[in-house]
């Protein structure tokens, strides 16, 4: 007969009872290998280390992915920009000041020539013998030879009466209200010729002839428009190694940004300047970090009172003013009026800027140092310094790593700032504080100077700052569960 499933149950302590639940007959197939299906359970997401996972997440980041591009394009600019273009970043080119782009630029050599004398005329008279009513406009002006930017030679009628000329120069038609600028005068009224070499640019200038009588000058006036090409001398030409005699074009160097109020090239010193400001942005954040991270990571390891009397000399060094401990630096080190101050710059950021690490690589390890492994590791035996080395600083590195992220910035910046007011990087050594700072005198007119060097100041801290907010969450385990 076979077996029945059966149910216990106590009877109030009097007895057992047995109660008949179901029938059950076994057959063979229940006896039968159970198959094992290996597609059944698999992996939702691969196998990742943390730095694997990190950089999963950061390349989700389409910001951060094109702002670490742009540093790495920054870093690239740095260090191989200067050996790619090898242009003096110092030397001045006069024939082309203030240029905004330069390709292929055309320059007519000159004679190499001293100033121009003029025309005097012995036949007329250098004094009036009497003062006219009224003074006339000189019947004919013209230019002598080819007016280039090395100088722009007039000659004219003489008007009788006149004990002088006054050479008027405009950059546009002129009106009877406006002549322009005065760029010279004649000392007698039988000198009928003046040369203009007046930061001559490649344009069309007007210039009015105005006659005198010691006094007061005409109520009119001729003007004459010419067309001023772009002009080299000889004794250049030849220096520079270009080819050609008086009178022929040769072809100046090319400046792909174009040049400064001296004639400099902007992308050559924008290239240097880069070297200074990447050099104060990133050396200087890698030193306070690095001691930031030691001297919290000590006092949030060990604690107690020796934690209070640490991060009471955190709190002090946070009230120190940075200008302040900057000008005494400079005046240590014996840096004058007109010099670079990079070396004080770089130790009043070491000094005064590794609390704000110090505190959250604290905070960090105070977490940390209260977690179930790292009370299990001291319990199998682990000294401090394992314990420090293999879990304290891998579990901070990313707290590390975005602070040194967000320092770049401010530094570049802090480096600019300086520069600009005269406390940093001197001219002539570029740095794009300083560029922005000579730029600034010019902006109105030559608004590149001063657009090219803050342009690059704005791109470098966007993109370390978006790069930041990036390792950030790439690095914060927590973001992985909000995925």
């Amino acid at each position: 007969m076979p077996m029945s499933i059966l149910e216990y149950a106590s009877n109030s302590g009097k007895g057992q009872k047995m109660t008949q639940v179901a029938q059950y007959n076994p057959n063979a197939g229940d006896f039968e290998r159970v198959t094992v299906s290996l597609d059944v359970q698999q992996l939702t997401r691969p196998s990742l280390s943390y730095w694997q996972d990190a950089w999963v997440r950061l390349k989700k980041n389409k910001r951060a992915l094109a702002s670490l591009y742009i540093v790495i394009a920054l870093i690239l600019f740095t260090l191989i920009g200067p050996l790619i273009w090898r242009v003096d970043p110092s030397v001045q080119d006069l024939d082309q000041i203030s240029q905004f782009v330069s390709f292929n630029r055309k320059a007519v050599i000159t004679a190499s020539e001293g100033v121009w004398e003029g025309v005097t005329l012995d036949n007329f008279p250098a004094e009036p013998e009497e003062l006219p009513d009224e003074l006339a406009a000189t019947e004919k002006i013209e230019y002598v030879g080819n007016p280039t930017t090395q100088g722009v030679r007039l000659k004219w009628a003489p008007v009788e009466g006149a004990a002088a000329y006054v050479v008027y120069r405009n950059e546009k038609a002129p009106d009877p209200d406006d002549l322009g600028i005065p760029v010279g005068e004649t000392d007698a009224g039988n000198i009928v010729g003046y040369e203009d070499r007046l930061k001559l640019e490649e344009r069309t200038y007007y210039y009015s002839i105005v006659a005198t009588d010691g006094m007061d000058e005409a109520d009119t006036h001729k003007t004459l428009g010419v067309a001023v090409a772009q002009g080299i001398s000889l004794e250049e030409a030849q220096r520079r190694g270009l080819k050609g005699q008086v009178g022929e074009t040769v072809t100046l160097e090319a400046h792909p940004l174009g040049t400064d109020y001296l004639g400099r090239d902007v992308l050559a010193r924008l290239m240097y300047g880069a070297r200074i400001s990447m050099f104060i942005g990133i050396v200087a954040p890698l030193i306070f970090v690095a001691f930031g991270t030691f001297y919290g990571g000590m006092a949030g390891f060990i604690g107690g009172r020796i934690d209070r009397y640490l991060m009471a000399i955190s709190d002090f060094v946070v009230a120190l003013p940075f200008l302040l401990f900057m000008i005494l630096f400079k005046i240590t080190f014996g840096i004058g009026p007109g010099e670079s101050g990079v070396i004080p710059m770089l130790v009043a950021l070491v000094l005064l800027s590794w609390p704000s690490t110090a505190r959250l690589v604290r905070g960090q390890v105070m977490q940390q140092r209260d977690e179930g492994y790292v009370q299990a590791a001291k319990l199998l035996g682990a000294k401090s310094n394992y314990l420090i080395m293999r879990h304290m600083i891998p579990n901070t590195m990313g707290v590390i790593l975005v602070s040194l992220t967000f320092s770049v910035p401010t530094c570049i910046f802090t480096e600019a700032f300086l520069s600009f007011i005269g406390m940093g990087v001197a001219p002539p050594t570029p740095s794009w504080g300083s560029m922005c700072n000579e730029g600034i005198k010019t902006m109105l007119s030559h608004p590149h100077e001063l657009i090219y060097p803050a342009a690059m100041i704005s791109i470098t801290v966007l993109a370390f700052n978006l790069l930041g907010d990036g390792l950030r969450d790439a690095l914060d385990p927590r973001m992985r569960s909000r995925e």
